[in-house]
């Protein structure tokens, strides 16, 4: 008996180990990305093509971070039958990650509308200086 629970707790440690790996990569990856746009918000460059790119992995961590927080939520469910408000609660949770998701998605829909503004500006000052 001995023996098995040893192996129980050595198993759940090695997948607690995994998950917190895994979180901890998704992190990483959003935090290169927003030190990148911080980078070129302070150089003069966030209104280009290339902000897209770091904006997108922020938004796909955060939906990752997301569906990751609903299967554990599911997986948390069927244990919930007595008290099923923590089931609805961690829902809630979920739905509230993808509302962040979701504003820096209109965020980087407000940034496309001024990179094309700010392309627009540019052709518009290179027909100006033609003209003069």
């Amino acid at each position: 008996m001995g023996q098995l629970a040893v192996r129980a707790l050595r198993a759940v440690l090695v997948v607690v180990l995994a998950g917190t790996v895994f979180v901890q990569a998704l992190m990483v990856w959003v935090l290169v990305s927003v030190w990148r746009l911080v980078t070129m918000v302070r150089r003069g460059t966030v209104f280009s093509h290339a902000a897209f790119r770091y904006v997108d992995a922020v938004i796909g961590a955060i939906v990752a971070a997301a569906l990751l927080w609903f299967a554990v939520t599911a997986i948390n469910a069927p244990g919930q039958r007595d008290d099923p408000g923590v089931t609805v609660i961690m829902g809630g949770i979920g739905v509230a990650i993808l509302g962040v998701a979701l504003i820096v998605f209109v965020l980087r829909m407000l940034l496309a509308q001024a990179v094309a503004r700010d392309v627009e500006a540019a052709q518009m000052q290179a027909e100006l200086d033609e003209v003069i």
